[in-house]
């Protein structure tokens, strides 16, 4: 399953997360999502659900799109492949309404996933 943000500047919109991820004020931050150490793939940062999954950005012309990528050392329950598809639109909705103009979820692992 990957997330889909339609858009006429995908990188802009990449950029736009990653600020709000790293913001210093709390005013508007993103606190549910987290970077990897090497900034290149984000992961819920609750307890319950931190490191049980990770999304690894790609850019094309009109979209941006997260693929999930499974831990080393587990698979990507239901439950989870679930959370963080419904979780990461939730988090576009609520700040970045007005940088694209759809979103979407495939119901099924998509080309760049890796969920096994």
């Amino acid at each position: 399953m990957a997330d889909y943000f339609f858009t006429e500047n995908a990188q802009s919109l990449l950029d736009l997360f990653n600020e709000k991820i790293d913001q210093e004020e709390p005013n508007g931050k993103i606190t549910t999502w987290r970077r990897s150490d090497d900034k290149v793939y984000y992961t819920h940062s609750a307890a319950n659900w931190n490191k049980k999954a990770w999304f690894k950005p790609a850019i094309e012309s009109d979209r941006l799109i997260f693929n999930i990528i499974k831990p080393k050392s587990s698979n990507i329950t239901t439950t989870v492949y679930g959370y963080y598809h419904g979780h990461l639109i939730e988090t576009f909705l609520n700040h970045f309404d007005r940088e694209f103009s759809s979103a979407r979820a495939s119901p099924l692992p998509a080309s760049g996933d890796i969920c096994s």
